[in-house]
């Protein structure tokens, strides 16, 4: 827990998330931050631009509390300041954090600052298909060895991550979008500080952090986010994150950041910064009302199967969610009777939630992931992985979970 000099205590991450990093004296004394549209900044004299320039290029590190001054809005800015420092608290072992124009940016940098021609990569299945989309399209012909392991087989994990020789990362997603398999951090954690390379192990945390899951209080070394779903949570801005316990990653990444160009700009920054001290509040009641949803629809006659943590089957899933997770959260996924026709009928038939992609929102998306979020994927990563054409993926948002129940149900009954 944070504890700033001067205080009486430590403060506790929800007032954090609201006073962390910001000063009104600074911005004309406004109680919240104010928006800075400005793309260049006046220095204070030559020999600050000059120390500037240093740290910003990496040739030297600022001293502890020194005040070093903005250049331009491609390297930092004030609003991206704020908010790097506002978004730590909501992370339990954070302690710094970069922002970047979207979750697949975080992702690419991320990759890019750690990863080179030769270097080895094990990633879980299934994913984020815009990730596949990199790993494939992008870190292969990269000459990057990819290595792909289904997600929840904790032994075949550990025996990639022995077997990869020049391993430079573990890239893990858990709950696995969309069939919300879980996979032991703690479990890879150990695996890669084993192995003589010392690979970094970074979770997709996006569908359960940071609310619900913490990674870096699991042996992982990054985390990332699509800030564009549950912390945004209102679907009208595109945002990615990355926290690390260790600056010196957090750093890194900001380096790449500067020369990729993909600092998320002032107003997002500032709309993203706004919705924070709301995270865990929409998240808990979206959980609750997917966990009551969940359980009532899986006794429907046109539910083949209902994939959600609360409602796991298998032992080792169990034990797992019971480790590594405070709530089930807000996603689930459902394989309907009669395969693609049976989910695009009950796709068709709703009312109150949205045929959409994304997540995270305060309002309910639903779609078909073979044909849309995973559509990139190949016929035999699809078959592996459990996407199938009857599978449906559902994020519940904030409405009255008895007007979506009964949405649900009309439209399972119309399949």
């Amino acid at each position: 827990m944070p504890h700033r000099k001067g205080d009486a205590h430590p403060l506790h991450p929800p007032t954090e998330v609201l006073t962390r990093g910001f000063d009104p004296r600074l911005s004309v004394g406004s109680a919240r931050p104010a928006v800075f549209r400005s793309s260049t900044y006046v220095f204070s004299s030559p020999e600050a631009a000059e120390r500037a320039f240093a740290v910003a290029l990496g040739k030297a590190r600022p001293a502890e509390g020194e005040n070093i001054e903005l250049i331009y809005s491609r390297l930092n800015h004030p609003n991206a300041e704020i908010l790097e420092n506002q978004v730590v608290p909501l992370e339990p072992g954070a302690h710094q954090a970069a922002v970047f124009n979207s979750g697949m940016a975080a992702i690419m940098t991320a990759f890019m600052s750690f990863l080179r021609p030769g270097d080895a990569l094990v990633y879980t299945l299934p994913a984020y298909g815009g990730t596949i989309h990199l790993i494939h399209d992008f870190l292969e012909p990269f000459r990057i060895h990819c290595v792909g392991v289904l997600a929840g087989r904790g032994a075949a994990l550990d025996e990639a991550i022995r077997a990869a020789q020049n391993l430079r990362v573990v890239f893990i997603e858990t709950p696995a979008n969309p069939v919300m398999v879980m996979t032991d951090i703690a479990r890879a954690a150990r695996a890669a500080a084993e192995h003589p390379d010392r690979p970094l192990v970074m979770v997709d945390n996006t569908f359960l952090g940071p609310a619900f899951q913490h990674p870096l209080l699991l042996g992982a070394d990054l985390v990332l986010y699509s800030a564009t779903k549950f912390l945004s949570g209102f679907s009208d801005l595109l945002a990615g994150v990355a926290l690390a316990k260790e600056p010196a990653l957090i750093e890194k990444l900001r380096a790449h950041r500067v020369m990729f160009g993909n600092i998320l700009q002032p107003d997002e920054c500032w709309m993203l910064d706004g919705r924070l001290p709301t995270v865990s509040l929409r998240m808990n009641r979206q959980s609750k009302n997917a966990q009551r949803i969940a359980e009532r629809l899986v006794e429907h006659a046109n539910v083949i199967k209902m994939h959600y943590p609360a409602l796991f089957d298998d032992a080792e899933q169990i034990k797992i969610r019971l480790a590594q997770c405070s709530y089930p959260g807000a996603m689930f996924s459902m394989e309907l009777a009669r395969g693609r026709e049976g989910a695009f009928t009950f796709l068709r038939n709703l009312k109150v939630a949205h045929n959409a992609v994304s997540l995270g929102g305060v309002e309910t998306l639903a779609c078909h992931p073979k044909t849309t979020t995973h559509s990139g994927m190949s016929e035999e990563e699809l078959a592996l992985s459990g996407i199938t054409d009857s599978l449906v993926r559902i994020s519940v948002g904030i409405e009255d979970w008895r007007d979506l129940l009964a949405d649900f149900e009309q439209a399972l009954d119309a399949i």
